[in-house]
């Protein structure tokens, strides 16, 4: 017979398992997980709306040649695009599925990081709603980019960084985890370790370092980043040389370190603006959160690297999560403790208005046309992180998602004019990797082969074989390619379409070299920027 000692003993593991579950639900996390799954569900019905953005045609042709790197991005994202089309397939909602859902686990991991802070119901429910509707978040649920997934690792280390702080330094294992994932994916989150590591050292948990565990995180961040940065070492650094390139070209919109902070109000939405200013003002002034200190000075370092490296203006997006969840839990101990409650939902109710207001610039909810109507009345100006030429008529990142079909079906009237006999020795280049990438993708339903470009990791790639005696241009001047060809074809322009950015695309056959071998031309076609 069975004592009750050893019968409590027994049962003792489930009744543990049921409390923990019942913790995990309470304090508002089924609200939360509830905008989480909305959240899912819009973006996988609104994904396939408009058409491939430029980048994404870049990860698909780099997921068909898998490798340790690339020349702008680490082999994260072509791996899991690779996965995908193996998986799902390559529809648009498909490859943008993994976008969607790591948006969504960013709400839960950000509302947890609310409760991590001491956060109860309204603090954690209006995390969710300030990330959920952050515009930068939105827009990265809704394409395949390396920013995709950036948020949700910085998040998870940062996860790590409080527990292991908080009550047990072998969270720096899963730190060192999650970051080496990180620098697979984007080399941005290098600089969030470095600011984690300047500000455990300017406040009293630099006592860290006198541990074990968090340089043990660190050994094995780099053993996962090992694989990458030894791609990098055998290719010449191509990255850094790209940088240097993009920095001299003056391709990339230089802010002021005022015009950064203003972008990053508006990246977040204004009238969430102050919750997460409120949220780093507490880390460092508000004593329930001082032993998370270093999370604020981590942000102020992160800052001033990327305004000294002229970086992007989402380059810090990842960080307002956190930022969010700090200021979420300050505005409800404020608000209970001035019994002010009113201000609860007159908060989350502004939040939400202008999130939905903002919403079709980020999330392709309108028709195309509607959406060209609804940016010419907005009472501000999409900020654009690149200078080019022409301006269109809607966001950048939407223009990029228009006109690559029509390049594709004149370079395939080109394309019908080689003879049969010359097609084997025949390529196509491209000025781009959207333009190569694109001419991939859909030039598959032609027969076309696939591209050749000078653009970045095509040029890696090589002129894989082909002489040069013919080739298919495009995106060139006539004047330009008759100084290389003996014979340049006029073809046509590509179908114009209102909406995208590089429009009436011009295409050429070119036949007699004048330069020898493609492969003798080819260090002179590289374009890193």
């Amino acid at each position: 017979m069975t004592s009750p000692a050893v019968a409590c003993a027994k049962s003792a593991p489930v009744v543990v398992s049921i409390r923990d579950h019942r913790r995990f639900l309470s304090d508002g996390v089924t609200v939360v997980l509830l905008i989480a799954f909305t959240q899912l569900v819009l973006h996988c019905y609104f994904n396939n709306r408009y058409g491939y953005f430029r980048d994404e045609f870049d990860y698909l042709a780099c997921s068909d040649r898998l490798a340790w790197g690339y020349v702008d991005h680490p082999p994260l994202i072509p791996f899991l695009v690779h996965l995908t089309r193996v998986t799902l397939g390559d529809s648009l909602r498909a490859l943008r599925f993994l976008p969607a859902l790591a948006n969504s686990a960013l709400i839960v991991v950000a509302a947890l990081l609310a409760r991590e802070f001491g956060g109860r119901r309204y603090a954690l429910i209006l995390t969710a709603v300030g990330v959920a509707l952050a515009p930068i978040y939105l827009a990265y649920g809704s394409l395949v980019t390396t920013n995709a997934l950036e948020p949700l690792l910085w998040m998870g280390c940062a996860g790590c960084a409080v527990r292991a702080v908080r009550d047990d330094p072998r969270y720096w294992l899963w730190f060192g985890v999650i970051a080496g994932i990180g620098l697979e994916e984007k080399y941005g989150i290098a600089v969030f370790g470095f600011g984690i590591g300047i500000g455990l050292l300017l406040t009293e948990r630099r006592r860290v370092f006198a541990g074990k565990w968090i340089w043990l995180g660190g050994l094995v961040a780099l053993a996962l980043f090992l694989p990458n940065l030894l791609w990098n070492h055998h290719h010449h650094w191509p990255f850094l040389e790209l940088m240097r390139g993009v920095k001299a070209s003056g391709r990339d919109v230089v802010l002021s370190p005022l015009e950064y902070f203003g972008q990053q109000i508006l990246m977040v939405q204004p009238v969430a603006g102050p919750v997460w200013v409120l949220g780093l003002v507490a880390l460092f002034a508000w004593p329930r959160l001082r032993p998370w200190r270093f999370l604020g000075w981590c942000y102020l370092v992160a800052f001033a690297v990327f305004v000294a490296l002229e970086g992007k203006n989402y380059y810090l997006a990842p960080f307002y999560p956190l930022l969010l969840a700090a200021g979420a839990v300050l505005l409800e101990n404020g608000i209970e403790r001035s019994q002010q409650t009113w201000l609860k939902p007159t908060i989350m109710a502004l939040i939400v208005a202008e999130g939905l207001w903002i919403a079709p610039l980020v999330v392709p909810v309108l028709p195309v046309d509607r959406l060209a109507a609804f940016v010419s009345v907005l009472p501000f100006k999409v900020p654009r992180p690149e200078n080019r030429p022409a301006e269109p008529i809607i966001p950048q990142h939407y223009a990029d998602q228009f006109g690559w079909r029509e390049l594709t079906e004149e370079v395939n009237v080109a394309w019908q004019r080689i003879p049969l006999a010359e097609r084997t020795d025949c390529g196509i280049f491209a000025q781009n990797y959207g333009q190569a990438g694109a001419i991939d993708f859909f030039g598959r339903r032609y027969g076309l082969p696939p591209a050749l470009s000078g653009h970045q990791t095509f040029f890696l790639w090589g002129p894989r074989g082909y002489s040069g005696r013919c080739l298919i241009v495009v995106d060139d001047q006539q004047a330009a390619l008759e100084k290389l060809f003996y014979n340049v074809e006029f073809v046509g322009t590509s179908r114009d379409n209102p909406y995208a950015w590089e429009r009436r695309l011009p295409v050429y056959i070119c036949r007699g070299p004048k330069f020898g071998s493609l492969s003798e031309l080819w260090p002179r076609l590289k374009k890193w920027r």
